[in-house]
C-alpha cells in the first residue's frame, strides 16, 4: 500500500476528538477505501492535559497552531478551532503557503475570508475543503460540486441551524413561549457561547453565503446576506401559522435574479406538508433546485461529534484518493463579484400587529396597506387584550419593498401599538 496520508489536527473539542476516534477506530476501513493509510502525526489545542475521551500520547504536540500547520511530517492540516480570525486564519494561511492541503469546519472564517483563502490555496498548489462547515453531516458541498455539476442552479434553501429548528419545533409541540424554550436549549448546551450567533441567524447566514458561492459561482459575500433572527417569534405566531397549514422555520434562501444575487436568512412560513415543514428538532435540511434535476432534498444531522467528524473525514478521504477540486467548485479567479440584490421576488406575507381597540383603527390600517400597493388576502382578529386588538393579515403576493413601505406607514399611525412582525410565506 502507498505512503500514508498524514494529518495534523488543530482543535480537539467535540469535532476534533471525533476525527481522532474515526482515524483510530476505522484505520483498516479508511486505508482500504483511500488506497493508503490515513494517520495522525501531530495535534494542537489550548489545554494539553484536558481529558478528551481519546488517547493522544502517540501524537506529537504543538502549542502553536501555526507551528503545527507547517510541520514537515503532515500532509493535511485539519483546522477545527473556529473563529473568523486569530489562530485559525493565521494557521490556515501558513499551511496553504507551505503547500499543505487544508480541511476545515470553520464557516465564519470562510464566510469572511473565503475568496482570499481559495486564491491562496490555488497559488500554492493546495486544496481547501470545507464540507463540515455547512449542514454538519449532510454532504451538500459534494452534491453541488460533483453530483449536480451539470446543472445551472436556480435556488438553494434550507434549515441550517439545528438550535433554531429545535426551539421553533419545541415551541409548537409543547405550546411553550420562546423565552422558556430558549432557556431550555441553553441548559441542554445547544446554544453558542454568544447565543446571537444561533438565534440571530448569523451562524446559518455564514453557511448560506458559502452555499450561494458554490451554487452560483460567485465570491462569498456574507455582508450581503439579509439577516433576521427568531427572537420576535411568539407562541401565537406558531399557533396561528399552524391554523393556516404552515410551520415557521429559520430559512435560508439564495437565488439569482435579474437584479443580482438574493441571499436571505429569516423566519419564514412553509407549508406544513412540505419536507421543510415536517423537519423536527435539531435536524438540518437543504433543498437544491437545478435546471436538470428540478429539486433535490438532503436531510440529516447538522451538528455533533459524529456527523461533523464524518464530514471532515469525507474531505480527508477525497484528498487521500487524489481527488482535487477548487474550493468553491471553480477556480477562485473565475468566481464573479456579486451584485447584491434585496429580495424582490414577490411572495405572500404573514403580518402580525396589535391595534388600539377603537373605531376606525382597521380603516386606517387598510388605507396604509392600500397606499403601499399591498393587497389583503386574509385577515383575522383575535381576542382583545388590555385595550389592544391583535390582528393577523396574510397578504397577496407582494414585494418586500412594498411591505416595508406599508410598515413604515404603520409606524406613523397612532392606532398601532407595537412594531409589526412580518414573515415571508415561502414556496417550497
Amino acid at each position: 500500500m502507498s505512503t500514508p496520508l498524514r494529518l495534523g489536527i488543530a482543535g480537539l473539542g467535540t469535532v476534533g476528538a471525533g476525527v481522532v476516534k474515526i482515524v483510530r477506530q476505522k484505520g483498516n476501513l479508511l486505508a482500504d477505501r483511500a488506497g493508503c493509510p490515513v494517520t495522525i502525526s501531530a495535534v494542537s489545542a489550548r489545554d494539553k492535559d484536558k481529558d478528551r475521551g481519546v488517547t493522544l500520547s502517540q501524537y506529537a504536540w504543538e502549542d502553536a497552531p501555526v507551528a503545527l500547520a507547517t510541520r514537515d511530517d503532515i500532509d493535511v492540516y485539519v483546522e477545527l478551532m473556529g473563529g473568523a480570525d486569530g489562530p485559525a486564519k493565521a494557521s490556515v494561511e501558513a499551511a496553504l503557503k507551505a503547500g499543505k492541503d487544508v480541511v476545515t469546519a470553520n464557516k465564519a472564517m470562510l464566510a469572511h475570508h473565503g475568496q482570499m483563502l481559495a486564491q491562496l490555496a490555488e497559488d500554492h498548489g493546495a486544496v481547501l475543503r470545507f464540507e463540515a462547515a455547512v449542514a454538519g453531516g449532510i454532504p451538500v458541498i459534494k452534491a453541488l460540486t460533483e453530483g449536480l455539476a451539470g446543472n445551472d442552479m436556480d435556488r438553494v434553501m434550507g434549515v441550517m441551524n439545528g438550535t433554531c429548528n429545535y426551539i421553533l419545533t419545541r415551541m409548537q409541540s409543547a405550546g411553550l413561549p420562546y423565552a422558556e424554550v430558549f432557556e431550555e436549549a441553553n441548559q441542554l448546551g445547544y446554544l453558542e457561547a454568544d447565543p446571537t450567533l444561533d438565534v440571530g441567524g448569523i451562524d446559518a447566514g455564514h453557511k448560506l453565503a458559502l452555499l450561494a458561492s458554490v451554487a452560483f459561482g460567485t465570491q462569498v459575500d456574507f455582508a450581503a446576506v439579509e439577516l433576521e433572527g427568531i427572537e420576535r417569534i411568539t407562541i401565537d405566531d406558531i399557533t396561528q401559522a399552524a391554523d393556516m397549514g404552515y410551520r415557521i422555520k429559520l430559512l435560508g434562501v439564495a437565488q439569482m435574479s435579474g437584479r443580482g444575487l438574493e441571499q436571505r436568512m429569516s423566519p419564514c412560513l412553509v407549508p406544513a406538508t412540505s419536507p421543510l415543514g415536517q423537519l423536527e428538532g435539531g435536524t438540518n435540511m437543504v433543498v437544491l433546485e437545478g435546471d436538470q434535476v428540478e429539486q433535490v432534498v438532503l436531510r440529516g444531522p447538522g451538528a455533533g461529534e459524529g456527523p461533523t467528524a464524518s464530514a471532515v473525514m469525507g474531505d480527508v478521504m477525497d484528498i487521500a484518493r487524489g481527488f482535487r477540486v477548487s474550493t468553491f467548485g471553480v477556480p477562485a479567479g473565475s468566481l464573479s463579484e456579486t451584485t447584491p440584490a434585496k429580495t424582490a421576488t414577490p411572495a405572500p406575507y404573514y403580518l402580525r400587529l396589535s391595534l388600539e381597540d377603537k373605531p376606525g383603527a382597521l380603516a386606517k390600517l387598510a388605507s396604509v396597506l392600500g397606499d403601499a400597493g399591498v393587497s389583503i388576502d386574509r385577515m383575522r382578529q383575535y381576542r382583545h387584550d388590555a385595550g389592544a386588538a391583535p390582528i393577523l393579515i396574510v397578504t397577496h403576493k407582494t414585494t418586500r419593498d412594498a411591505l416595508d413601505a406599508a410598515i413604515t406607514g404603520m409606524d406613523r399611525l397612532d392606532v398601532v401599538k407595537d412594531a409589526p412582525v412580518a414573515l415571508r410565506i415561502e414556496t417550497v
